[in-house]
């Protein structure tokens, strides 16, 4: 029995989500390099964005092309936008919340703190790290405190603000469908 384009469709999958961890991790390793780059940096950082932004129309027009596709591509073109829109400075959290990885977002906020409590993060950093976390982990349906929602409506950027209004603009299931694609991209990429 022919596969009528499935085993083909998964490949194209496969390789979309490949190359978005390749493009995440990259911007990640920039992050991390930053300082020993110098002015590299930039040209490189921006060179990333670039690829991003091309890769990000290229889906655009497979979508477009073949409705198969959309909900698979559907949570991979989210993160992209994120990143695009720069709503998330932090690739490792984008790459968490592309995962729909609840529990690496909240120990990875854990974490945060104490490092902000024992001074190794400036109180900028944190603050940052800390509302794309809180973004994230709201995003993926996780319930916050009182606290952390008031932490969150009281240092939210602009671009987070609108990234959230883009998101809150889609229906219920475009929502569960595209992070559910997207965390399940992301699993079947790492094995």
């Amino acid at each position: 029995m022919a596969s009528r384009g499935a085993q083909e469709t998964q490949k194209l999958q496969e390789n979309v989500k490949e190359q978005l961890n390749r493009l995440l991790t990259q911007l990640k390793d920039l992050e991390e390099e930053k300082e020993e780059l110098g002015d590299e940096y930039e040209p490189m950082k921006k060179d990333t964005m670039e690829q991003l932004k091309e890769f990000n129309a290229s889906l655009n027009k497979m979508m477009q092309g073949n409705m198969t596709l959309v909900d698979a591509f559907g949570g991979v073109q989210l993160a992209i936008q994120a990143a695009i829109s720069e709503a998330f400075k932090t690739p490792e959290v984008l790459q968490m919340f592309a995962k729909k990885d609840n529990n690496s977002l909240r120990q990875h906020l854990t974490q945060l703190q104490t490092a902000s409590k024992l001074g190794k993060v400036s109180k900028e950093s944190y603050t940052n790290q800390a509302v794309e976390i809180l973004t994230a982990l709201s995003k993926l349906g996780e319930p916050l405190s009182d606290e952390e929602q008031a932490f969150l409506q009281a240092n939210k950027t602009k671009a987070l603000s609108e990234f959230e209004t883009v998101t809150s603009n889609m229906g219920a299931n475009a929502k569960s469908n595209i992070l559910n694609s997207a965390a399940n991209a992301n699993k079947k990429a790492q094995n």
